[in-house]
């Protein structure tokens, strides 16, 4: 896998700690289905630094709205704690980060 042919996968520096960032909008018709999609995607990012780039860390960037509204359930918490997924939110029309978490 060619990680810097991924659109969505950014190389980056917080801090002096590398970092890769997968963005997620979320924009289908289900929740499930994009969170299914982002997880397995965001597994096999995580896979492929750990290989490649172990220094580099990996955040999971979804929109605020989508942090709250689904990111708090439980099986999204489970999910992102038994992965150690990093996660970075934010607000898509102020175009900021609103959190790290």
């Amino acid at each position: 896998m060619d990680l810097g042919a991924e659109n969505n996968l950014l190389g980056a520096d917080r801090y002096g700690q590398k970092i890769a960032v997968e963005i997620k909008c979320f924009l289908g018709f289900s929740v499930i289905n994009e969170f299914h999609e982002a997880i397995g995607q965001a597994w096999n990012y995580k896979v492929v630094l750990e290989d490649q780039q172990p220094d580099r860390v990996l955040y999971l960037a979804v929109p605020k709205d989508i942090y709250e509204e689904f990111f708090t359930r439980r099986l999204a918490q489970m999910s992102v704690t038994r992965m150690q997924l990093n996660l970075l939110v934010f607000n898509p029309v102020k175009e900021e980060i609103v959190s790290w978490r």
